[in-house]
């Protein structure tokens, strides 16, 4: 905001130096407006915090099981996130890419091995859009998400928000009995569906 003021307030003060209702002072405001906004973010992104989550075994904090790390602060098509044990070896890798979102909202989880292991999406195309077009009204267009394989549109898993007053999430892995998703990405991945798309 100081940035935004302090850009903002030298071209008023310039503009306003030039005749009234000239060209001069027209440019001069425009470029005050989109060159503000262009400081905010330059000073705004650095003093941003990244989205790390760190999972504990309990209230004390004391021992640390798990954590997604936001790998850059700076991502303006695909964001990712690393998941890594207690011990700092890495299990996963989180990659969303924010134009589906204009449709439908997915994510892809990738293994160590940097190859495609699953992808997270919401359940419907039809409702994605309702969801765009309608917004969540009052709760009755809730987004969920299912788990599936990339080379397969079998659900081996779910992410549903319930009907409640108080936010309240499930997490099913019923349909994964084979348990090919490693249930520590799965809970991680169920995180930051709520948390990185700001639910």
């Amino acid at each position: 905001l100081v940035a935004w003021g302090v850009v903002f307030s030298a071209f008023t003060v310039v503009a306003e130096q030039t005749p009234p209702n000239s060209a001069a002072r027209a440019i001069l405001t425009i470029l005050g407006v989109v060159l503000s906004f262009v400081a905010a973010f330059a000073v705004g992104v650095p003093l941003s915090a990244k989205r790390h989550v760190t999972f504990y075994r309990d209230g004390s904090k004391r021992d640390r099981l798990l954590e997604v790390l936001q790998d850059k602060k700076w991502q303006p098509i695909t964001m990712t996130f690393t998941v890594r044990d207690f011990r700092g070896k890495p299990l996963a890798r989180f990659a969303k890419n924010i134009l589906y979102n204009l449709i439908r909202k997915r994510w892809y989880v990738y293994g160590p091995d940097k190859r495609l292991q699953f992808v997270a999406k919401e359940d419907s195309v039809i409702l994605s859009l309702l969801r765009r077009f309608l917004g969540p009204m009052f709760g009755l267009l809730r987004t969920n998400f299912i788990f599936l394989r990339p080379d397969s549109e079998e659900v081996i898993g779910e992410f549903k928000r319930k009907f409640t007053i108080l936010d309240r999430y499930v997490l099913d892995m019923s349909g994964d009995p084979q348990r090919l998703m490693d249930r520590r990405v799965a809970l991680a991945l169920g995180v930051m569906l709520d948390t990185a798309e700001r639910r």
